[in-house]
């Protein structure tokens, strides 16, 4: 099936799993333990009801809005997700190359598959970074980022130890893969897949292959779980990065409101309402039902952008009625990826720009920015 006859990210998912192995489709769409945090992502959508007006004399709808200071096409961003290689030999410059042809910001991992200078577009792009145990690693991360001209660093707090993604322990999915005799006749089962593997440059998480502990990703991935998370890590910090930092700066990974306002004290221009799509704590709130008490929390004082669960135009319009400025996606970008590479990816923005326009058509809304509790039942 050509990608661009594919009419919803739900679509979009089916075709990627027809072209990947099962123990890659798990990767890409599990969660922590039971999945009751990736099912609350969705489900929340759900109990958010839209009350449209009508009558309002609109012949063309205003997408565009701005989230701290930079400009977007359409209220969607591709949130970080790493080693997108696994998915497709396109990877990461292959979403950043759609995400620039659509107007909109390319997250790129700190657990990308490629190294932070490959990403080369004309587009905006941000970086995503945990709160290493090293501040040696962080800085120098920070300085390849400015160098290589991201314009604004999204600093991931929920991580203090890994999430245990049963899915992948039940296939033996590790890094580079290593299957199990059934995962291997699956495999053989997607050839352009594997072909793919086998013919692309190693998977390794790229920009820590020179910092010699290893060169694949098995090794490295043992290093990089054991210094990346940090049960100690603290608001100081925040601070110190703050003062390495002198671009925009959001914090991912909160639903706590007291959380978010202490973050805007300290200077964050951003706040990413998530909880990791599900793969960290399980059991825990929904992004979009934490979403309106984290905006009361911060107001007017930074951009709150929503994070978990989006998959058509109505959900976009529903996280920017309870305050969201714009909302960022994983998931559905990683399957247009697997299914296509960076037109697949092109795809689910085109499909998501298409649902958002003909939702506000409508809802009798003519602008994103007027979007508000008023249109909410």
């Amino acid at each position: 099936m050509r990608v661009s006859t594919i009419r919803t990210v739900e679509d979009m998912r089916r075709a990627a799993h027809r072209r990947m192995p099962r123990m890659v489709a798990d990767f890409i769409d599990g969660g922590a333990e039971d999945e009751s945090t990736v099912r609350a992502n969705r489900s929340g959508f759900a109990d958010v009801a839209l009350r449209p007006t009508v009558l309002d004399g609109s012949l063309t709808r205003t997408l565009s809005t701005t989230v701290v200071g930079q400009h977007l096409s359409f209220p969607v961003m591709l949130s970080p997700a790493g080693l997108l290689r696994l998915a497709h030999a396109d990877g990461e410059v292959g979403a950043a190359r759609a995400a620039a042809a659509a107007g909109t910001v390319f997250t790129l991992s700190t657990g990308s598959s490629c190294t932070i200078e490959d990403i080369g577009t004309d587009g905006p792009r941000w970086f995503q970074l945990y709160l290493w145990k090293d501040r040696e690693v962080v800085a120098d991360l920070v300085r390849r980022a400015r160098e290589a001209g991201y314009s604004a660093i999204v600093l991931t707090v929920d991580v203090p130890v890994v999430g245990q993604r049963e899915r992948d322990l039940r296939n033996g999915m590790t890094l580079p893969p290593r299957p199990s005799l059934p995962n291997l006749l699956d495999a053989a089962r997607h050839p352009a897949w594997v072909r793919d593997y086998l013919t692309g440059p190693p998977l390794t998480f790229a920009n820590f292959t020179e910092l010699g502990r290893g060169s694949g990703a098995t090794s490295l991935g043992e290093w990089i779980n054991r210094e990346m998370t940090d049960p100690g890590q603290s608001w100081d910090d925040l601070a110190w990065l703050r003062e390495q930092w002198e671009g925009p700066l959001l914090v991912k990974g909160l639903v706590s409101p007291a959380d978010a306002r202490r973050a805007v004290d300290m200077g964050v221009d951003g706040i990413v309402v998530s909880n990791h799509g599900g793969r960290q704590l399980d059991g825990m709130v929904g992004a979009v039902a934490a979403l309106p008490a984290v905006v009361d929390a911060v107001g007017d004082r930074a951009d709150v952008i929503l994070d978990g669960g989006v998959r058509r135009g109505t959900d976009i319009v529903k996280a920017l009625a309870l305050g969201a400025t714009a909302v960022s996606v994983g998931r559905p970008y990683v399957w247009g990826l697997g299914a296509g590479g960076a037109t697949g990816v092109l795809r689910v923005l085109d499909i998501l720009r298409t649902e958002l326009d003909r939702t506000l058509a409508l809802m009798g809304v003519r602008s994103v920015v007027d979007l508000g509790p008023h249109h909410l039942a």
